[in-house]
Order: structure tokens, then sequence, then C-alpha cells
């Protein structure tokens, strides 16, 4: 049976609930929370990860939770045992300030005692930030995919922070505050003229508008029916972009060498193993820039990664090549063997493929070193004045 495509995806579902009980009644806060269990058991299932904030359990008047955290952290504690088994991990990653162990809420200690203690999840501590920015920032940078509910101007924040870094954001309709905030704010801009495959692109299919339209979620329309509509959107997602420098110009001698390379090695691993997009700007793609080079760096810019092979020192190639160093993002270099690297980057590790050998050890080969420079540190580390 073929693996989920949301398999080992971090799937962050942030929001919020209005306090105001006339803004949101308290059938709508329980349909909303019916609808966010079943979604993470469903999630579950399919073998995707999570990305959860810990802080305390905030709620409202009528005793009703004002967030979904608990509920995400619960639902997943009760159904472990429905999580494909060769499902990696962490399934969590928990992002806490220094605060929040004073804070766990007294019913669900026990829930994340048992948790935080095992391999099933990763802390990410936002240390003495007790600002939600900065922990927002470190929500963002580890999740693949953002899934908003209700909300304010956090889930704007997060939503802008995952859209500048190229990951999908999928806003969802229940009216759980004023309107025009948070995730309501998101799902009407979708809806205007182009602007949903801002928020998302999908597979070649139904388009980003028409699948915004069929997530909505009014009072008439049942849980079992939305969440259909929602799993088969997330399913449908392009999942993480592999933006590719390359030598693109068949006339140039070490052309068909760089093609054979990436038809028989780099796209089967990179698409087929770690689960990335490919993503070449040739002239032949769906332009969704007036310009080719505007293409080309918005495209890089919003990336997960790069693959970036100098073969034939093309100029261009090395202008790319060091927009995606100075952008931070995790770069794979490439090169035929036998090329010559300019002095800068001669002591930055790279991959030098050979164009003899068998098909599966050059592809052990590429694996091998991508396990090696996958986690590799920023040539200028981030630091902050005030850590």
């Amino acid at each position: 049976m073929a693996r989920s495509s949301l398999f080992g995806r971090r799937i962050h579902i942030t929001g919020s609930i209005s306090s105001d009980v006339a803004e949101a009644a308290a059938e709508k806060v329980v349909r909303a929370r019916e609808i966010v269990g079943a979604l993470v058991k469903d999630l579950l299932r399919k073998g995707a990860c999570f990305v959860i904030p810990v802080d305390a359990e905030k709620k409202r008047l009528d005793g009703l939770p004002i967030c979904f955290d608990w509920l995400i952290l619960d639902t997943i504690r009760n159904n472990l045992h429905t999580r494909p088994a060769d499902a990696p991990n962490p399934l969590v990653v928990a992002v806490k300030h220094h605060k929040n162990e004073d804070q766990i809420p007294e019913q669900f200690a026990g829930v994340w005692d048992e948790l935080r203690c095992s391999a099933l999840v990763q802390i990410e501590s936002a240390a003495h930030w007790n600002m939600n920015s900065k922990r927002m920032e470190a929500q963002a940078r580890h999740g693949d995919i953002l899934l908003a509910l209700g909300g304010g101007e956090g889930v704007l924040f997060l939503a802008n922070l995952y859209h500048d870094a190229g990951k999908p954001v999928i806003p969802l309709n229940l009216k759980l505050g004023p309107a025009n905030t948070g995730a309501l704010r998101l799902f009407e801009y979708g809806l205007s003229g182009k602007n949903a495959q801002r928020l998302f692109q999908t597979e070649v299919g139904t388009p980003p508008h028409s699948w915004l339209n069929r997530i909505e979620m009014p009072a008439r329309k049942g849980v079992a029916d939305g969440l259909r509509d929602l799993m088969a959107l997330l399913e449908e997602l392009i999942p993480p972009k592999a933006f590719v420098v390359r030598l693109l110009d068949p006339k140039h001698s070490d052309y068909n060498d760089v093609q054979n390379f990436f038809d028989t090695v780099v796209q089967p691993v990179i698409e087929n193993e770690l689960g990335y997009k490919l993503m070449v700007v040739d002239g032949t793609q769906a332009y969704e820039c007036a310009r080719i080079d505007q293409e080309i760096f918005t495209k890089l810019h919003r990336s997960s990664v790069v693959i970036a092979d100098i073969t034939g020192l093309r100029p261009n190639c090395f202008l790319e090549l060091g927009y995606a160093m100075g952008r931070g993002l995790p770069t794979m270099v490439l090169a035929k063997d036998g090329t010559e690297h300019p002095f800068d980057i001669h002591s930055f590790s790279a991959h030098h493929w050979k164009t003899t050998g068998g098909t599966e050890d050059r592809r052990r080969e590429f694996l091998i070193h991508w396990a090696a420079i996958k986690s590799r540190p920023l040539l200028v580390p981030t630091e902050p004045l005030i850590p």
C-alpha cells in the first residue's frame, strides 16, 4: 500500500476561539473541537507529525477552552496505536518557554510527562522570550503546513512566516471570532482573484481557488464531510520544494552528463525517497511572475532546500547558489568529477559525481552526501543582540 503524501510531514494546527460567547456560541466551539480531534486522528493514521506550542489552558467564562493545543496532544496520546509503525520521530515538536512547566494544566500533566520523556517529542525552547512572536518563529521553522482556524493577529503573523518560507497555509472559515480576523480574514483573502494560490499550491488537477471553496464549512455541512474534503486537499498539496540550480544549455559539452545525472539519480532520490518536489525554472514551466529572473528568485526564495550543480561554471548558477547560501537554505552543492571550484566555495563540501558506475551505487553515494550535509550550519549564524 502506497504511503500517504502526508507521511512524515509536520502539521501545525493553530488558532483560538473568541472569549466572547456572543461571537462564538458554545455549539460552534464544540463543533470546532470535534473537527480538530477527528483531523488529528486522521493525520496520525497517515503518519503525519505535528508542531504544537505548550502553554496554559485558558478558558472562557462558559468553561470551554480557547485554544486547541491540549486537545491535540491528548488526542495524539490516546490514538498512538493507530500510527504506522515506520512513521518517523519526533512525532511532536513541542515549542515552549521557561515558564511553561509550571503552567501545564493539571488534567494534562500525566499526558505531558509521558510524552515529553519519550522519543516521540522533541522540545524546542524559546528560553526567556515571553513574546509570542519569538515562539511563533520557532514553530514556523519546524512546521511544513499551517492549518488555521479562528484566531487573530497571531494567526496572521504565523501565516506570513509560513508564506515567506514557501510553506502552505490552509485557513478554515469556522466562525469562531469576529469577521475579518485571523483565519476568517485569510479565507476571504484567498477567495479573491488568484490569491488562493498564494496560500497554497496543489498538484495538477483541482486549482487552489476551487479547493478553497470545497473546504468551506457552513453550519449545515457535517463534520465527516468537512473532514473528508480537508484531508483530500492536504493530500493534494505540492510537497516541500527542492529548487534546482544547474546547467540548462543543451549546446554545452557537459549538458548531456548533467541531464543524465539528474534524470537517473537526483530526481528519483529527491522525489521518491526524500519526498521533495524538484523545481526547475527552464522556460517551459507555468509562469507565476512576469519575468523569468523574478520567477527564478521568487521560487528559490520560497524553497525548502536547494540542489545546486555548478558543472560548467555558469555565472548565473553561482549567483543563485550565493542567494541560497545567504538566505540560509539547506543547500547541496554538486559538480561533475573534475570540475574546478572557484576559491570562495573550494572548502564548501560538495558531491563530485561520476559519469560511470551503476545507478544504484550513484544514488547511494548521493544519499550519503545528503545525510552528511542536510543539517549543515549556516555560513554566518544568526546572532541576536540579546540572546
